[in-house]
C-alpha cells in the first residue's frame, strides 16, 4: 500500500510539473497556440510509419535530415503563412519570421509561439548542436544556430519534410 500511495504521489507531481507553462524566451509573445496546445500526441513506431512518408519518418522519428536545396522542402517558399508539425499538426513557424539563411533548408528567426518547440541538446556527428523538437509530439525538425538575424540572433534551420505549410 506505501509503494502505491508512493507511485500515485510521484504521478502526481510529474503531472502538474507537466501542466506548468514553459518559461517565455525574451523577445516572445503569447498567442491562440499557447492556450491550443494542450495534450501531448505519442504514438508508436508502426503508427507513426502509417501516417508518414518513409521520408518524414526517416527525418522526424528517426532524426534524419533532408538534403539543402531538395524540392518542396520549404527553402524557397515567400508564401504567407504557417507552417505546422507534419506529424501532429503543432504550429510551428509563421512566415514573418523565415529568412533567407542561404543554407538550402527553411530557416526561421523565432517560432510560433512560446509551446511551439523544444530544444535538446544534440551531441550527433562529433559536435555539439541543439536540437529542435516539436512540443507535441517529440518530432525532429532540425537544429538551432546562434547565426541569425536580430532581434534575436537565431537561425532555426529546419527539415522541411518535417512540416507542413498552410497559407493564409
Amino acid at each position: 500500500m506505501r509503494n502505491f500511495l508512493l507511485s500515485i504521489a510521484i504521478i502526481s507531481t510529474f503531472t502538474l510539473a507537466a501542466q506548468q507553462p514553459l518559461p517565455e524566451k525574451p523577445g516572445m509573445t503569447k498567442s491562440p497556440a499557447d492556450t491550443a496546445w494542450t495534450q501531448k500526441v505519442v504514438k508508436s513506431k508502426a503508427e507513426w510509419k502509417k501516417v508518414l512518408t518513409k521520408e518524414q519518418f526517416t527525418i522526424a522519428r528517426e532524426e534524419g535530415t533532408e538534403k539543402p536545396y531538395t524540392k518542396g522542402n520549404y527553402s524557397d517558399n515567400h508564401d504567407k503563412g504557417i507552417y505546422y508539425c507534419a506529424c501532429c499538426g503543432n504550429p510551428l513557424f509563421s512566415s514573418d519570421k523565415k529568412f533567407e539563411s542561404g543554407t538550402g533548408w527553411p530557416s526561421f528567426w523565432q517560432p510560433y509561439a512560446t509551446k511551439s518547440v523544444g530544444e535538446l541538446k544534440d551531441g550527433s556527428l562529433g559536435m555539439e548542436r541543439v536540437a529542435v523538437v516539436c512540443q507535441r509530439c517529440d518530432a525532429h525538425l532540425g537544429h538551432v544556430f546562434t547565426d541569425g538575424p536580430k532581434p534575436t540572433g537565431l537561425r532555426y534551420c529546419m527539415n522541411g519534410l518535417a512540416m507542413t505549410f498552410k497559407k493564409n
